[in-house]
C-alpha cells in the first residue's frame, strides 16, 4: 500500500500572489495578520464615529428643548392668561357633589366591557 505525502500540492503559479503569502503568514502569525487589524478598525472606528454621533444628539437637542413656565404658557397666542387663583375659586364654585355618572356609547363592534 502506497504511503501518501504531508505535503499539500501547491501550484508553483500560487506561490506568488499575494493571496498566497498573506495566507502563509496568517498560518504562521494568525493576532498579527488577523487579530490586530481587527481590534485597530473597532478603535478608530469609534473614534471617527463619536463626532457623527455628538451631532446626532445636538440635532435632537435643538429640537426638544426644555421650556419656562412663561414659555409653556405662552404656547399658544390666541389663549388668555391663566391665574391659578382664579381657577381655583372657579372650581370651588362648582357644586362636585351632585353628579351622575353617564356611559359612553361606544362603536359599533367595540367590546363593550361586560364579560
Amino acid at each position: 500500500m502506497a504511503i501518501f505525502q504531508t505535503k499539500k500540492y501547491r501550484a508553483s503559479s500560487a506561490s506568488s500572489t499575494v493571496a498566497s503569502r498573506y495566507r502563509a503568514a496568517l498560518a504562521k502569525h494568525p493576532f498579527a495578520l488577523f487579530g490586530l487589524p481587527f481590534i485597530a478598525t473597532m478603535v478608530l472606528g469609534s473614534f471617527f464615529l463619536t463626532p457623527a454621533t455628538a451631532l446626532r444628539y445636538e440635532r435632537h437637542d435643538r429640537k426638544v428643548q426644555q421650556l419656562t413656565e412663561e414659555q409653556k404658557l405662552g404656547i399658544g397666542k390666541d389663549k388668555r392668561r391663566i391665574d391659578l387663583k382664579d381657577e381655583y375659586y372657579k372650581l370651588a364654585a362648582k357644586d362636585l357633589d351632585n353628579w351622575e355618572q353617564k356611559r359612553v356609547k361606544r362603536l359599533p363592534g367595540e367590546h363593550d366591557g361586560v364579560l
